[in-house]
């Protein structure tokens, strides 16, 4: 291999009584054989940018010429959430001393196990008129991120009822497009803000012949009290008028 090129080369001739006369040549060594292109599937992960790349050492699987390998080059070389799933063929080509090259290809297979960045606020909700509250993931979600996108929030638990009160801890889970999974801890704090009704009826009081006077009392003209978190009997009911002249 270190001859290819041109080679200068001298023919001596020498006749039967001695006498010698020269004469010179050129020899032109060439290399037309290309090299012997190896490659191999690998496996990379995406990084938390949802970014890959790779070196044509990485899929070269022994690629050899007997004259030397300048340089070996792959394509594509990038690789991002993209390319998830789905094995990506990538040629590697390799180029000689001499200038032959052979190319050959290798599957990339891409994965991302890279867990989503989970972040959680803290809530307040108020109870509906049944004493009844529900959340989603969303309402806790703080800006939780992934570089693949996120394709699902999930928060438990996430009905509430009147005896939920006050503050409640909850686990929020943030699932990647690709399987992965994070959680954080927020707090929901469940507020009663429903005022109880009440209905009244007409009544019709008689004031007394000698003193002139009528007195009624509350059951008189209710006749029915409701609340969401409040049983009939514990809510305390009052009248502002109870005696007439």
């Amino acid at each position: 291999c270190t001859n290819v090129g041109s080679n200068t080369v001298t023919l001596t001739v020498t006749d039967v009584n001695g006498n010698v006369s020269s004469c010179s040549a050129t020899v032109t060594v060439e290399d037309n054989v290309d090299p012997d292109c190896a490659a191999q599937d690998i496996t990379v992960q995406l990084d938390d940018t949802g970014n890959a790349s790779i070196t044509a050492a990485d899929v070269d699987a022994g690629s050899s010429d007997a004259c030397g390998i300048e340089v070996v080059r792959v394509t594509p070389s990038l690789f991002s959430c993209d390319n998830v799933g789905t094995p990506v063929e990538v040629t590697l080509t390799v180029l000689d001393n001499n200038g032959n090259t052979s190319t050959c290809t290798a599957m990339v297979t891409v994965e991302d196990n890279v867990d989503p960045i989970a972040a959680c606020k803290d809530i307040a909700v108020s109870l509906d008129a049944s004493g009844v509250a529900t959340i989603t993931g969303a309402d806790v979600d703080g800006g939780s991120t992934d570089a693949c996108g996120i394709a699902s929030y999930t928060v438990v638990p996430d009905t509430f009822g009147c005896a939920n009160i006050g503050p409640n801890a909850v686990v929020l889970t943030v699932e990647d497009v690709n399987g992965n999974t994070a959680t954080c801890d927020a707090t929901v704090t469940i507020t009663e803000d429903v005022a109880p009704e009440c209905t009244a009826q007409d009544y019709t009081v008689m004031l007394d012949e000698t003193t002139g006077l009528a007195s009624i009392t509350i059951d008189d003209v209710l006749v029915d009290v409701s609340d969401n978190c409040t049983a009939p009997d514990d809510i305390k009911t009052a009248i502002d008028i109870t005696e007439f002249d």
